[in-house]
C-alpha cells in the first residue's frame, strides 16, 4: 500500500501501472504526484509530494517558508523552493524556483521538511517589493521571539552592500516587536504610510488612581488617543471588550476601532478619521 503522496516512479516500483491511477481510489495533488483518495489534501501532503520532485540540498522558502514557521495563516497554493544554483534542476509546475546559495546553517527542519531558516526567510521576504508584507512578517518572527532584532542587525552588517539589505534595513525600522496580529501591523504601517506620527504598540493605561484598566493595540500618548483593530477575538468576546472599552473611556481615553474591511477595504478613511482626531 502506497502511503502519502507518491509518484508515477513510486507506483511502478510499487507494481502499478498509470492506468491504475486513473481509478478512483487516487487522486492527483499535482501535475506529478498522487494521493489515495481515503486521506484528506492538506498543505503538508502538498509539500511532501512536492519534496519528492526536489534534488538534495533544497530547501522551501519564501512563502512556503513563512506558513512553515507560522508567520503565514495560511499556504499559498504555489510551493517556493530554492536550490543551490548549478543543481541542475528545471522548471517544475506548481512550484516556484529560486536559485540562490544556501550555507548549512541556513537550512533547517520544521515540521518534518527542510526549510530555510527564520533569518533567511524573514530576510528573503523583506527583500522583496511590498514594504507592508514585509513589516507584517517581521512583526511577526519578532513578536514570536524565534528572531531577533539583534539577529536581523548582524545580518546587516555581515551582507553590508549585497543587494536587497537596503529593503530590509528599512523594513527592520518599521517593525514592532509587540504588534499581536498581521492586521494590527497593517492598520500601523496605513497611518504610517498615510503621513501620521507612528503610533506606540500595546501600549497599557492606567486611570488616576493608578489602576490598570486596558490595553489599547495603538496608542498616540498626546493625543489620548487610542486605536484598537478588531478582528475575531472582539466578535467572540463583545461583553468583555464593550467594558474594557467603557473602563478605557473612562481614565479619558478616545478611542477609534476598525475592521479588517476598514483597513483593506477603505484605508483613506481610515487615515483621515485619525488624521480628524489627532488634528
Amino acid at each position: 500500500m502506497l502511503e502519502g503522496p507518491f509518484t508515477v516512479e513510486d507506483a511502478r516500483a510499487a507494481g502499478l501501472e498509470r492506468w491504475h491511477l486513473e481509478g478512483s481510489i487516487w487522486r492527483r495533488i499535482d501535475s506529478a504526484t498522487y494521493l489515495w483518495s481515503g486521506l484528506a489534501d492538506s498543505p503538508d501532503h502538498r509539500l511532501a509530494g512536492a519534496l519528492r520532485r526536489l534534488p538534495g540540498g533544497a530547501a522551501f522558502s519564501g512563502r512556503t517558508a513563512a506558513w512553515l514557521h507560522r508567520l503565514e495563516a495560511s499556504a499559498s497554493d504555489l510551493v517556493e523552493v530554492t536550490v543551490p544554483p548549478g543543481s541542475g534542476i528545471s522548471a517544475r509546475s506548481g512550484i516556484k524556483l529560486h536559485r540562490s546559495p544556501l550555507a548549512p546553517g541556513e537550512i533547517v527542519q520544521v515540521r518534518g521538511f527542510p526549510t530555510t531558516s527564520m533569518l533567511r526567510t524573514v530576510t528573503d521576504l523583506c527583500a522583496r517589493p511590498g514594504l507592508t508584507e514585509a513589516v507584517v512578517i517581521m512583526d511577526a518572527a519578532l513578536h514570536s521571539r524565534r528572531l531577533r532584532v539583534d539577529d536581523v542587525d548582524a545580518w546587516l552588517q555581515a551582507n553590508d552592500g549585497r543587494r536587497g539589505t537596503r529593503s530590509v534595513r528599512r523594513v527592520l525600522e518599521h517593525a514592532e516587536p509587540a504588534a499581536e496580529s498581521h492586521m494590527e501591523s497593517r492598520l500601523r504601517m496605513l497611518l504610517i504610510l498615510g503621513g501620521l506620527p507612528r503610533p506606540q504598540a500595546q501600549v497599557a493605561i492606567y486611570d488616576r488612581q493608578g489602576e490598570f484598566v486596558g490595553r489599547v493595540d495603538l496608542y498616540y500618548a498626546e493625543h489620548r488617543l487610542g486605536i484598537e483593530y478588531d478582528g475575531a477575538w472582539h466578535r467572540d468576546n463583545l461583553a468583555e471588550d464593550n467594558r474594557r472599552q467603557n473602563e478605557l473611556l473612562r481614565a479619558g481615553v478616545r478611542l477609534l476601532r476598525f475592521t479588517a474591511s476598514d483597513v483593506l477595504g477603505r484605508p483613506d478613511a481610515v487615515v483621515g478619521q485619525v488624521r480628524q482626531m489627532l488634528g
